[in-house]
């Protein structure tokens, strides 16, 4: 679907990316980002997505909360409410850091910086 507006729309990213080696490869040819989601933490859905990660190079890396899906399952205690929201994209930022071997903070830094790029936000101050 997306070829046919090839070369006409700027940059990109693939929401919620649950999708398979192949797909994550095919994306990253096509110089999209990649948005990574509370399913990352899902011990029963999320596990193929462990191995991919590592993959994504960290420029192109986004994390994503899906809002109000996807409350990721590490959070402890479960809310009861089960609605997922920004304060847990911490959780999320674990998860990617320790699969792709990084430190917490260099993750987290990282990804930062990737959204500020992609919306164009000014730095920090």
């Amino acid at each position: 679907m997306m070829k046919e507006f090839e070369g006409r729309i700027g940059p990109a990213v693939v929401h919620c990316f649950t999708g398979t080696r192949k797909e994550l490869f095919d994306c990253l040819d096509h110089d999209w980002h990649i948005g990574i989601t509370g399913w990352l933490c899902d011990e029963r859905r999320g596990q193929h997505l462990r191995e991919l990660v590592p993959h994504i190079p960290a420029h192109r890396l986004m994390i994503e909360t899906d809002a109000p899906y996807l409350l990721p399952r590490t959070v402890k205690p479960q809310p009861s409410h089960r609605r997922n929201e920004p304060m847990y994209l911490a959780h999320i930022v674990e998860e990617l850091a320790r699969d792709r071997g990084e430190d917490v903070e260099a993750t987290g830094s990282a990804t930062t910086a990737t959204a500020r790029a992609f919306f164009r936000l000014p730095a920090a101050a």
